[in-house]
């Protein structure tokens, strides 16, 4: 690759031409003035205080981490300003591909070199930390140990006083980098051989510090317990020591306490009956799930639900720019048969999330959780659904929420024998889906505050007619349309990989549909139920199995 003629010597009498000046502008390749515009700006505002001073490289990390927007712009802005006129530059702007970015950061560590401007190897070095994608024989690649070398190095330059919270989100980032190429087969499902390393970098650097993170939360409460011991020997007014001994958060930033209860509240008789199952969210930091990649998430989703994709990208829109999980309430509206509540599904398990499912036609008020008096006494069902799954923002998918009764629906029978009524379903709705109220709802069980403020919900409806005007206001309606003879080999593949699993087989094994096998479906199917077309194929798979050639 040569450079510009802008920035070698000539061969006669005249001076040598510095910076961008030659003598025909028309040669030199244009960079659109609105990337390196919108690269400036985004340097300009985004950035906090306390980060202009990092490395450059680890400015980068964390943009990527932050799923920061405009990071190739920001580069290529850079690199006009030290280096315009590079045709190169121009290359990477226009394609942004691998081999553009590589090519380029290689130009960059020879004119480095030549001009003795040593941030143009800094630029270099975050070119190839953007760009290397995570590929079998990252480990063999001599670019991938330059940017790991420059990495380590900055993280032992950084400053002794550095924000604790910052500190540990470079060092995740760095330590996930330099473990891809030994640790890459534990990351998460639906990871594409090709993407960009750096964006799992993270991922795998918290897998590697669920110890050190469990040490020092032992030692935390190892140190408050001892103090609240050492203060109740002294006799300094216990009372207001243990009202509230809470675990403090671990390292890291996602995590929410979601429930504390004072010493003399767990010493309550009846409470300590019925504390086991939840003992282990009750004064403890839970940790917050944080998105994937949600272009990966988004593709699995519309593999299987091709006739989804308004659903699909609403609901993940809410993701954009987060750097946890959190869902706006949402009712998927359609006719039976589409695929609403199994599509809810499938978004808890590409998120990661753990989905509690509420039958709504069977719910009543025992979802929002019965009384400690009462003998069938239970916390509210969203925070049993972050007990089992030990996170703070699984997914409540309340499954055909136009089915649920209005009014009163039952009638509970204390302790003492009494009955009481209570109200329905969508009645105790309202406050958890409302974000001011369910950051202290009042459980009955705990009789205390708990924060439900990060739980997903997705409701499921055939119609809206009948509910209420308070639960429609706090939900965002998407209707789902039923899928079209036009999807019906976009769906296929999908429904056989679904039986193949509910048969605990490998999708890969399931040979796909020959042209007979796919005719006589679509024969017999011309659009609507999934679930009808899912029969279908179930009888296909049955005559296999029945035809198939026995030894």
């Amino acid at each position: 690759m040569t450079r510009d003629a802008g920035h070698s010597k000539t061969n006669n009498s005249e001076p040598e031409v510095s910076g961008g000046d030659v003598d025909d502008d028309s040669d030199l390749p244009v960079v659109d003035e609105d990337t390196i515009l919108t690269g400036a700006a985004a340097d300009a505002v985004d950035l906090e205080e306390q980060l202009k001073s990092l490395p450059r490289i680890v400015r980068m990390a964390l943009l990527i981490n932050r799923r920061g927007a405009d990071i190739h712009d920001r580069l290529i802005s850079d690199i006009v300003t030290l280096s315009p006129g590079l045709r190169e530059t121009a290359a990477f702007a226009e394609e942004g591909s691998t081999e553009a970015a590589l090519t380029l950061a290689k130009t960059l560590d020879r004119l480095a070199v030549a001009d003795d401007v040593p941030e143009l190897r800094h630029i270099a070095d975050c070119l190839r930390l953007i760009s290397l994608p995570l590929q079998q024989d990252l480990h063999a690649s001599e670019d991938y140990r330059r940017v790991t070398r420059t990495l380590l190095a900055a993280l032992a330059q950084l400053p002794e006083d550095i924000d604790l919270r910052l500190g540990a989100e470079i060092e995740t980032f760095i330590i996930g980098w330099s473990m891809l190429p030994a640790l890459r087969h534990r990351l998460p499902r639906y990871r594409r051989p090709y993407q960009a390393a750096a964006a799992e970098a993270s991922a795998l650097g918290e897998l590697t510090a669920v110890r050190r993170m469990q040490a020092a939360e032992d030692a935390i409460r190892t140190a408050v317990e001892a103090h609240v011991g050492r203060k109740a020997d002294e006799g300094e007014a216990g009372d207001k020591i243990t009202e509230r001994v809470v675990e403090p958060p671990g390292p890291g930033e996602h995590q929410r306490i979601v429930a504390t209860l004072s010493q003399t509240e767990m010493k309550n008789k009846r409470l300590k009956e019925l504390l086991p199952p939840i003992a282990h969210v009750v004064n403890k930091a839970i940790p917050l799930v944080t998105p994937p990649p949600l272009a990966e998430v988004r593709n699995a989703l519309l593999f299987e639900f091709p006739h989804a994709q308004n659903v699909i990208d609403t609901i993940l829109g809410d993701l954009v720019g987060r750097s946890t999980i959190f869902l706006r309430p949402t009712l998927i509206l359609g006719k039976c048969g589409g695929g609403k509540t199994l599509l809810a599904r499938r978004i808890a398990e590409s998120l990661r999330i753990f989905c509690w499912r509420t039958d709504c036609a069977r719910a009543d008020s025992a979802f929002a959780g019965t009384d400690r008096r009462w003998n069938s006494a239970e916390p509210c069902h969203p925070f049993l659904a972050i007990a089992r799954a030990n996170h703070a923002n699984p997914l409540v998918l309340l499954d055909e929420i136009d089915k649920a009764g209005g009014g009163v629906s039952a009638y509970a029978v204390t302790a003492s024998g009494h009955s009481e009524p209570v109200p329905s379903l969508w009645h105790c709705l309202l406050g958890m889906l409302e974000g001011e109220s369910s950051q202290r709802y009042l459980d009955p069980l705990l009789q205390n505050f708990v924060d439900l403020s990060q739980i997903c919900y997705l409701a499921t409806a055939n119609d809206v007619a009948g509910l209420p005007l308070p639960l429609l206001d706090r939900l965002r309606v998407v209707e789902m349309p039923l899928p079209s003879s036009h999807h019906l080999d976009a769906l296929l593949p999908a429904v056989l990989a679904d039986l193949a699993r509910d048969r605990g087989l490998d999708a890969r094994w399931v040979t796909p549909l020959d042209r007979d096998e796919r005719g006589a479906i679509a024969s017999a199917w011309h659009g609507g139920s999934v679930r009808r077309l899912r029969q279908l194929v179930e009888v296909i798979m049955r005559d296999r199995d029945a035809n198939a050639p026995r030894n």
